[in-house]
């Protein structure tokens, strides 16, 4: 039976609210498996630990994306780790840098992205990265970072986070997966002009990667244009396949056994 997790996908906005029920079911008759479901502020964050709640299968992560950094107070840091000590709360994310919409100062999007980092070494999760043409200085963040929590021995430093719709270079990501890191891929590598992104998937180790929609972002080809949902993640495992000659079967077991061992979620739901 086909065994697909969706490491990133934001069933916390609104666009899902009037049809939640029927996109879950979608995704559970498409092989989904578990859905991880992050924050982008406090109130998504929120969110998602309440539908983590109600459904056995959805987990969350939470955190202030780097476009919501002006949202950042003295008192944002205390609500997520109120938030994190659920247990359906798996990582810190989706936190980085973004300075394509630069919605906030640069200065003030690397405090609170710094903030975060120190939030998920103190309670031993990892993080999902957003990064938007900024990866140069996330990747100098990231690799202080997993350098501290190896050298004070905290476990997550052998499963630090995910690169979420990584868009760096090959060799970049061959670091990152040096550094225990995995490299997230979805629907655009199913873009047919997507030659670059292509080549990265079918070049880097297969245990460096796992599967995410971002939905209701960055539908896979053949929807382009439609809402972005789970049960589409099958599309981007089969392209993902079809580049490294192996079977569906065969990605859907690995990227979920990767999945497995970064979020350390346990073996049921």
């Amino acid at each position: 039976m086909l065994r697909l997790i969706d490491t990133h996908c934001h069933l916390n906005f609104n666009l899902f609210q009037n049809d939640l029920v029927n996109v879950l079911e979608r995704a559970w008759d498409n092989g989904i498996e578990r859905i991880l479901i992050p924050g982008i502020d406090l109130d998504t964050s929120r969110r998602a630990v309440e539908l983590s709640e109600i459904y056995p299968k959805l987990y969350s992560a939470v955190g202030i994306h780097p476009g919501e950094a002006l949202s950042w107070d003295d008192n944002s840091l205390y609500h997520l780790i109120e938030l994190a000590k659920h247990p359906k709360v798996v990582a810190i994310g989706e936190i980085g840098l973004d300075y394509y919409r630069d919605l906030a100062p640069r200065d003030l999007q690397m405090e609170v992205f710094q903030e975060q980092l120190d939030l998920a070494a103190d309670l031993e999760k990892p993080v999902i990265i957003h990064d938007r043409q900024a990866i140069e200085d996330v990747w100098l963040r990231l690799k202080e970072w997993q350098a501290g929590l190896k050298r004070k021995a905290i476990k997550t430093a052998w499963r630090p986070g995910v690169l979420h719709s990584y868009e760096g270079n090959i060799e970049l990501a061959l670091k990152a997966i040096q550094l225990n890191f995995i490299i997230g891929v979805g629907g655009p590598v199913t873009f047919r002009n997507a030659t670059e992104r292509q080549k990265l998937v079918s070049s880097i180790p297969l245990n460096g990667l796992v599967l995410e929609t971002d939905a209701p972002f960055l539908t896979p080809h053949p929807h382009r244009g439609e809402r972005n949902e789970p049960a589409f993640l099958n599309l981007i495992a089969k392209k993902i396949a079809d580049l490294n000659n192996k079977t569906l079967d065969t990605i859907a077991e690995i990227t979920s056994d990767n999945a497995d061992r970064l979020f350390a979620w346990g073996a049921t739901v």
